[in-house]
């Protein structure tokens, strides 16, 4: 009877050591992130080689491998003149259309497009009677597109004038076969506001470090950037072209082709303006959105990497980070809950000094997490544009409080209907963003 009382105690210590454990993981998790692509942004910079960002030249005509610019377009009849009117008249290439899929649009959109064909011969569009969404119109428009390279260009987007010179020498250095695609450094145009220079931070910290971490473990990422982003043709017909019924189709066929043994690249010095939500309102279903799409490709996914980790070893760490980041999100929410009940109780029943002990405990942790954040923040700052964007600096801790707390409310708020998605009830469709003329933005 002693023995099974001793048994009984070891196995709970056993049990206890293991939440503790898994506890401890799920605190730190967003500070050790933190360093983590802190560490691998450095090691992009200063020891990864081959990596093709500045070796560039310009490719003589004849040698241009031909290029449609792809624009999915829906009701964007405040900004889709000035931004084809950029590409034909800015670019620093030559052998390259525009292809416009116009996506149900019930503005003047369609009437806008048929005026400049007349002024740009190489400007060609698809008109699609019903919005089925982005994937589903830039899957149409595949089929239909001339080169043997496809730019996905948002609307709203403007690439720097050289990207497609960029772009193509990136690929033609690479002389790698298996480049699926190569995505650019975002950078925002409207920074006039407080949501939007707070966004500048962000970008910088997701695509000035975090890519480039991803890309120095395994040449790979996690995402393409779906504003923006040179797609080798071959490869998006054998994946079978974007999946259509998913919130973020940038996500899912990065993930896809890396199953498939393709890799995605990250290109730094690639640079394209884009717009970003002027509103909390708008800023929050851009999340929502964000969210269920990484959490639809991990559900896709899940399976493959659990029944098959040894073919999937080269991918395994984004599996096992997505997985660790829903997992925290849940676990985020939930003690957050936990923690505001806790001190309205200590409140109520005047136990002042427990209260006083919460606040000073959750004080601290945030501070970590503010100084490693704010590192991460530093780091992109200054490797993006040569340090141009340190003013945004000021910025960092707004942006470190308000995204590590959207971040996993969005994620638990749409995981339900992530599930739905993959069960077979997801839908493509889209409602443009209100836009506001690309002149106002900078």
């Amino acid at each position: 009877m002693k023995n099974i009382f001793i048994d009984h105690i070891l196995g709970s210590t056993a049990l206890g050591t293991f939440v503790n454990i898994c506890l401890l993981i799920l605190c730190l998790y967003p500070i050790v992130g933190s360093f983590f692509w802190f560490s691998g942004a450095l090691n992009y910079r200063f020891l990864k080689k081959n990596k093709y960002d500045t070796d560039w030249h310009n490719i003589p005509k004849a040698q241009q491998p031909m290029i449609t610019i792809m624009i999915p377009a829906h009701n964007e009849e405040v900004v889709i003149e000035e931004t084809i009117t950029y590409l034909f008249e800015n670019l620093n290439y030559d052998n390259f259309e525009v292809l416009v899929t116009n996506d149900g649009s019930t503005d003047s959109t369609a009437d806008i497009i048929k005026r400049l064909m007349n002024k740009y011969p190489r400007l060609r569009t698809i008109n699609i009677i019903k919005n089925k969404g982005k994937a589903h119109a830039f899957n149409i428009g595949m089929h239909f597109a001339k080169g043997e390279y496809i730019l996905s260009n948002d609307a709203d987007t403007i690439p720097e004038p050289d990207a497609l010179m960029k772009y193509m020498n990136f690929f033609m250095h690479a002389q790698d076969m298996n480049t699926s695609a190569v995505t650019a450094n975002m950078d925002v145009q409207n920074r006039s506001t407080l949501l939007g220079k707070s966004q500048t931070v962000e970008f910088s910290s997701i695509v000035g470090v975090i890519k480039r971490s991803q890309t120095s473990i395994n040449d790979s990422m996690y995402a393409y950037s779906g504003a923006n982003t040179l797609y080798k043709k071959d490869f998006l017909i054998d994946v079978g072209g974007f999946r259509q019924d998913r919130a973020t189709e940038d996500i899912s066929i990065a993930w896809d082709h890396q199953t498939i043994g393709a890799i995605p690249r990250f290109a730094p010095d690639i640079v394209f303006h884009m717009n970003v939500p002027e509103k909390v309102g708008d800023l929050y279903k851009q999340r929502r959105r964000w969210a269920q799409g990484g959490t639809e490709v991990w559900l896709t996914n899940v399976k493959k990497f659990l029944f098959h980790p040894i073919q999937r070893r080269y991918q395994m760490s984004m599996f096992i980070d997505s997985t660790l980041s829903i997992i925290w999100s849940f676990f985020f929410v939930i003690t957050s809950v936990m923690f505001i009940i806790a001190m309205a109780i200590n409140l109520f029943q005047g136990n002042y000094e427990r209260l006083f002990h919460g606040f000073v405990i959750s004080f601290i942790f945030v501070t970590f997490e503010l100084i490693a954040g704010c590192m991460q923040l530093i780091t992109a700052l200054l490797l993006d544009h040569h340090g141009a964007k340190l003013k945004y600096a000021f910025f960092a801790p707004l942006y470190m409080l308000f995204y590590w707390m959207i971040n996993p409310i969005t994620v638990v708020a749409t995981f339900i209907p992530a599930m739905k998605t993959i069960l077979g009830f997801g839908s493509g469709t889209w409602v443009s963003p209100k836009r506001s003329s690309l002149q106002n933005k900078k």
